[in-house]
């Protein structure tokens, strides 16, 4: 099971979902879920962002090229 997966709150999302008896309800679960996702996949870029800063900090300490971001052709 991946780190997206561990973080998803299964139980919770199943007992709003319970409790959404009407249609109000349940958009107001479907843009929880929606924000809740945004704000992972964020927090996820965030730290990918911050993981290559070190990894160029790191190569230049130890005096190799600092690696290319992936899916660059130049």
């Amino acid at each position: 099971m991946d780190s997206q997966e561990s973080d998803y709150d299964h139980d919770r999302y199943k007992q709003l979902l319970a409790e959404a008896v009407d249609e109000t309800t349940r958009l107001e679960l479907i843009d929880l879920m929606i924000r809740e996702r945004a704000r992972d996949r964020l927090l996820a870029w965030r730290a990918s962002g911050r993981a290559a800063m070190v990894a160029a900090a790191v190569a230049g300490m130890l005096g190799q090229p600092a690696p290319r971001p992936f899916g660059r052709d130049s």
